[in-house]
């Protein structure tokens, strides 16, 4: 575990597990890198090295007053693969991770790269436009604007135990540690900071970032997200990325790094192995 420090003075902090072929891996919101803990300990055992930094504004990273938008999270990004040297990486992003994931590419391109894989990955675009009639309503994001404002921690509760895990659905056994874990990562994040990061992740176009991919990549999505619904976002994808591989988890909500954490792993080593 260790930092970097940005060209605009921000302190990113990342673990780096493991040694091999290196996997880098970009967390959704309002979560860090431990989010992706069941993912990193199970490649690591199987011969990769895993990198996971958290986000700025996020976790253990410094909280910047500004730029907290995409083209900076892809930049930093870019700043922690040049500083550690990484190359030959796959980049791994969950949610808001994935646009992180497709921003760097747009940006910094596929040098440094040797795969990628979007997770419950917010690209396209999550916002209802014109040219995107398939999004979420903005008052949607409205609403999440709303309700962080009116009492953040209680909706840091409440969007863990309803539909991130889908402990909204019938039949649904809520882990209650879980929820609490969630919880624990998003209110170590600054307030300013993840309440600017809801119209990062929701208004970014990722449209062009996409159509630069020129690596493997795989996208992963499952068709119950209440979160970021899978035909406007995984399968959108999978249609702008050339020679993109679509894999569906039937009935599996957005948070499935841990809801489907033994699937999602084989899948990962799969695709990082072929």
């Amino acid at each position: 575990m260790g930092t970097i420090t940005t060209k605009d003075g921000t302190q990113i902090y990342y673990k780096d597990w493991g040694s091999g072929p290196v996997v880098v891996f970009s967390h959704g919101w309002p979560l860090t890198a431990d989010s992706w803990e069941a993912q990193m300990f199970f490649l690591a055992a199987n011969g990769f090295r895993c990198l996971a930094h958290d986000r700025r504004g996020h976790g253990r990273s410094s909280q910047p007053s500004e730029g907290n938008d995409m083209d900076h999270y892809a930049d930093d990004l870019a700043e922690l693969l040049e500083k550690l040297d990484v190359r030959d990486a796959t980049l791994v992003g969950f949610s808001t991770g994935g646009g992180e994931v497709a921003r760097y590419i747009g940006r910094h391109g596929t040098s440094r790269l040797r795969k990628a894989a979007l997770v419950s990955a917010v690209p396209p675009l999550m916002v209802k436009t014109d040219r995107n009639p398939g999004g979420l309503p903005i008052e949607v994001f409205d609403g999440f604007r709303k309700a962080f404002l009116a009492d953040r921690a209680q909706f840091f509760r409440d969007v863990p135990s309803g539909p991130f895990f889908g402990y909204n659905r019938p039949g649904a056994k809520p882990s209650q540690g879980a929820i609490d874990f969630w919880w624990l990562q998003g209110m170590m994040g600054g307030h300013k900071n993840t309440y600017e990061c809801i119209k990062a992740f929701s208004e970014t176009d990722f449209t062009e970032d996409l159509k630069k991919f020129d690596v493997p990549t795989l996208i992963i999505h499952g068709d119950d997200d209440q979160v970021v619904p899978i035909d406007a976002a995984g399968r959108a994808s999978a249609k702008l990325v050339k020679d993109a591989r679509l894999i569906v988890y039937e009935g599996a909500p957005h948070g499935i790094t841990d809801t489907h954490k033994d699937r999602l792993n084989a899948d990962l080593l799969a695709f990082l192995q072929s």
